[in-house]
């Protein structure tokens, strides 16, 4: 797969090039990003989602904001504007901790490289340009690592059940749920794959279903409240979606749906994965309880395809996520290794971290967005 779903060309004088994920299926097209403003309305619109791909364009979004200063600014004055649009860049969604995440890191090497005299504008946009190429080659690194290591949790015969689009679309490699099934393909393992529709904005049967297509992997899809019936059935053994941040106990935020999924699975003894790198693990929170549930616009549900499918001005309620809780997780799979059973005990020696660390930008007025 060589999607590139995040794509930066060039120099510091470059541009970033995204996929206009909103138009897919039915059209390809890539977008040339000039400007923190054009790339804050492409993060917030979903031109670009899922939340690694979110947190590697954001990363870039500040080397476009110092293209535009003019004269011959100081150091101190590229510092400020780096800023600056971090903070804007943070503010365009809410949930996915990879977002704040690629922005803490971009702060910090700005920071990093103005606290050198010698360091002059153009070598700091320098320093942010090599930071944000390496957040991006760790993803694709990750995204790999994530597909070899749950590739044994696929067997012949399985059908796997999927939801939303955790693959190379939300990822800048092949993706994190997908990367398991692509590396099992890739494997010889024959398997197919139910993809749940995930309305409103059908993520799955717009972006999975042409992503495991593209990669000659056999893929249904199905409306998102057929799942119980195909678990009652027999016809799925395994269910693995990805996720957009994981508190320190294990509970996940992902999808809306997810969460129904999740006990539909325990109920049918069907094992329920999450694959998600350990950016998107958020050891400042200590559950579920705390991750911030983004409210989408209601024309999202009043409308599908260009059609009204509900009266104008009735209530919608609209949240893009919902937290599945850690006890009815079987497994999250990581670039580091997989947690079975997932608790705080488990998460921490993965991971290698023994205490909470909260990213900048979720300190003061950002964590309440």
């Amino acid at each position: 797969m060589n999607i590139e779903a995040v794509k930066w060309i060039g120099g510091t004088d470059g541009v970033l090039e995204l996929i206009d994920q909103r138009r897919l299926p039915a059209e390809f097209v890539r977008l040339k990003i000039r400007s923190v403003e054009q790339l804050h309305e492409a993060i917030r619109t979903l031109t670009v989602r899922g939340a690694p791909a979110i947190g590697v364009a954001a990363a870039y979004g500040p080397i476009l904001a110092l293209q535009w200063l003019t004269g011959r600014p100081s150091a101190a004055e590229a510092l400020n504007e780096v800023l600056k649009a971090c903070d804007y860049l943070a503010s365009s969604r809410p949930t996915a901790v990879n977002l704040f995440w690629a922005l803490d890191r971009i702060r910090a090497k700005a920071r990093e490289a103005a606290e050198d005299p010698q360091t002059t504008a153009r070598g700091l946009q320098a320093a942010l340009l090599t930071e944000a190429n390496t957040i991006h080659e760790e993803d694709v690194v990750m995204c790999r690592r994530i597909g070899e290591n749950g590739t044994r949790l696929i067997r012949d015969g399985f059908s796997v059940l999927t939801h939303c689009n955790a693959g190379a679309l939300a990822t800048a490699g092949q993706g994190t749920a997908l990367s398991v099934l692509f590396e099992a393909h890739q494997r010889g393992r024959q398997f197919e794959v139910f993809a749940d529709e995930t309305r409103p904005l059908l993520q799955g049967s717009r972006l999975t279903a042409w992503e495991l297509q593209q990669a000659g992997i056999k893929v249904t899809v199905i409306c998102d409240n057929m799942a119980g019936f195909l678990m009652k059935q027999g016809k799925i053994q395994a269910v693995i979606t990805g996720a957009d941040r994981i508190a320190v106990n294990g509970d996940a935020a992902n999808k809306i749906g997810t969460y129904s999924l999740s006990i539909l699975a325990k109920h049918h003894g069907i094992p329920f994965y999450i694959a998600a790198p350990s950016s998107t693990f958020d050891l400042s929170l200590e559950s579920g309880a705390a991750i911030p549930i983004e409210q989408r616009n209601p024309e999202e549900v009043i409308w599908c395809a260009q059609v009204q499918t509900a009266p104008s001005g009735v209530h919608v309620y609209n949240p893009a996520f919902d937290v599945t809780e850690a006890k009815d997780i079987t497994a999250i799979i990581t670039e580091k290794g997989v947690i079975e059973s997932p608790n705080r005990e488990r998460i921490r020696d993965l991971l290698g971290r023994a205490e909470p660390s909260q990213p900048d930008s979720l300190r003061g007025p950002a964590a309440k967005r």
